[in-house]
């Protein structure tokens, strides 16, 4: 007899599970998936640097989330753009990179290590930066395209430069380059 009622309830409930299933499989979407927000990685790379009891990068990473937090609660909407979330990073490398030449200049090489380290910690999640031929051969096709022909130029060059190199290049760099080819 039992045998009886556990066939009974596993036709009668196969049913109902299998048609959760269908339902919960179609409504996951497996493109988004593959792409994980910059929020997820961080938090995962936080979770290995937890195990791996690696301080530096917990630290760097911390910050990152803070961050992240902070200017997803400011702004009118809860998501930041992958624009907004590069802008952020880059920020928070300069900011690093800034802090440790102060204290290489004030001879404070044990504080400028650490800040160092976060930096390289935090520009893990930046794309690769883009080599100065590449950012000169934008920066000569914008001059091209601009007619733009000495110094009083050059804001109208860095403005559209700064656009499409947004997140690739740093904007001193740029600057720099700028500078060069229009003198």
């Amino acid at each position: 007899m039992s045998l009886n009622i556990l066939g009974f309830f596993r036709q009668k409930h196969l049913g109902f599970h299998l048609g959760i299933l269908k339902s919960l499989v179609s409504l996951r979407p497996y493109k988004k998936l593959k792409t994980m927000s910059l929020q997820t990685k961080v938090m995962t790379a936080m979770k290995t640097a937890m195990k791996s009891k690696d301080q530096t990068a917990l630290e760097a990473l911390r910050a990152v989330k803070s961050a992240l937090l902070l200017a997803q609660t400011s702004g009118d909407s809860n998501n930041l753009s992958e624009q907004e979330e590069l802008k952020l990073l880059q920020k928070l490398v300069k900011q690093r990179k800034d802090s440790a030449a102060i204290y290489t200049e004030q001879g404070r090489e044990d504080l400028a290590a650490p800040e160092l380290a976060q930096a390289e910690v935090i520009s893990q999640f930046l794309p690769q930066p883009m080599s100065k031929e590449e950012i000169e051969a934008v920066v000569i096709q914008t001059i091209d395209k601009t007619g733009a022909e000495g110094m009083k130029d050059m804001g109208k060059v860095m403005g559209v430069v700064n656009k499409e190199l947004a997140g690739k290049a740093d904007g001193k760099t740029i600057a720099d380059i700028v500078k060069s080819k229009l003198a």
